[in-house]
């Protein structure tokens, strides 16, 4: 890591599920009807002169039909920040769940990165399936398939270096091609996992969420995620809301903590 640019990593809550049991996040819960509450996140990826965000979040509209509670829009999170998304230039959509993919619009001057399993998968034949289409919201998919057309999105097929340092990995289980972010800092290499591992205790326990597409290759996954971290908090799930009681926050902005520092708790 010695010539490599050092990034500064930001995760800003922008929305709260305090309605989910832990049936719902765990295939093999130990407490069917414990309460389990999810957060929603957008990631941050600062340095070397440029800003990549990791997803979008999801819009106002999909909040109402799907019964989440906002704290901010993904955008106004970013901007308590000082983080501006109409300049933003990357963005990493891990996969075209609704409440990763749904904030297209906030990012007019981003390219997007997808995997092409991903964009094959959530356009293909596996949309047929009420089930797994239901994660899925088609004004997202039409999004990126606009923003293809419009030369605004970039499609890769596994490991890729998207800016120095900064690598994307493809993943899959948890939809067709779910991809994860590896990023230097200053306390070593973190993985950003998204929705591959949404809590610390589906991979540290190997007990996989329950919205899956292939169990085993997630587990497989967590295999990859765990290879390419320095260690296990070095990890990042998607929406756990321990990761704002475990790293500092940026100032006085609690919904806001800082990934590339050591974890306080």
């Amino acid at each position: 890591m010695a010539d490599t640019p050092i990034y500064e990593v930001l995760a800003l809550r922008y929305g709260i599920f305090d309605g989910r049991m832990q049936y719902q996040n765990y295939i093999t819960p130990d407490d069917h009807a414990a309460p389990d509450a999810l957060d929603f996140f957008v990631f941050a990826i600062r340095g070397g002169g440029r800003t990549i965000v990791m997803d979008t979040g999801f819009n106002l509209e999909s909040a109402k039909r799907r019964g989440r509670q906002l704290i901010c829009t993904p955008d106004a999170a970013l901007r308590n920040a000082g983080i501006d998304p109409a300049i933003v230039k990357d963005v990493v959509l891990t996969h075209m769940h609704w409440d990763h993919a749904g904030g297209m619009a906030y990012f007019p001057a981003a390219t997007f990165h997808i995997q092409a399993e991903e964009m094959a998968y959530c356009t293909g034949p596996c949309m047929c399936q009420t089930y797994l289409r239901r994660p899925f919201d088609v004004e997202d998919v039409q999004s990126v398939v606009r923003a293809l057309y419009a030369d605004r999105l970039r499609i890769h097929e596994g490991t890729v270096e998207i800016a120095p340092g900064v690598s994307l990995h493809l993943i899959g289980g948890h939809s067709g091609g779910i991809q994860a972010i590896r990023v230097p800092t200053a306390r070593g290499w973190v993985m950003l996992a998204g929705d591959a591992a949404h809590l610390w205790g589906n991979i540290r326990r190997r007990n996989p969420f329950p919205v899956v597409v292939d169990v085993a290759r997630m587990l497989r996954g967590f295999d990859t995620i765990e290879a390419l971290a320095d260690g296990p908090d070095h990890i990042i799930p998607g929406h756990d809301p321990l990761i704002l009681k475990r790293f500092p926050p940026l100032g006085e902005n609690r919904e806001i903590v800082q990934l590339h520092l050591p974890p306080i708790a």
